[in-house]
């Protein structure tokens, strides 16, 4: 049993929960949301999650090309992002897993699978984020 938590990011979800012009590139935003995750995976969110802490976003649509970085894989999903969490939620039953989304459907699929559900202010609030 790997014991570093594996934290999944709905890339699209937590993007879009902030109305900050992200549809007008939204690779840039994939982007920038995968650099300010990056910390995390070394550090991880101070009161929230220790370190070390892999890290996964899931991306999909006009973001599927955002590579990943040190720290941050990114997984492009083929079809649904939705599919592509559970996916990642479904292949480590062992291991502690969060996601980080807001969509409802998706929190149900994966907490019937086990894992911790935070929405996307969890993940903005933190103090390694701030």
């Amino acid at each position: 049993m790997d014991d570093t938590p594996l934290l999944i990011v709905d890339g699209a979800n937590v993007v879009g929960s902030r109305p900050d012009g992200w549809w007008r590139d939204r690779a840039g935003a994939a982007a920038r949301l995968r650099d300010s995750l990056a910390p995390v995976a070394a550090g991880g969110l101070p009161a929230r999650l220790a370190a070390p802490v892999e890290v996964v976003l899931v991306v999909e649509g006009a973001a599927r090309d955002v590579p990943g970085t040190d720290g941050v894989r990114v997984v492009s999903a083929a079809g649904s992002g939705d599919d592509a969490v559970v996916e990642l939620v479904a292949a480590d039953p062992q291991r502690r897993r969060l996601v980080v989304t807001a969509d409802r459907e998706l929190r149900g699929r994966v907490t019937a699978l086990g894992a911790e559900v935070y929405g996307p202010r969890w993940l903005r609030e933190a103090p390694a984020n701030s």
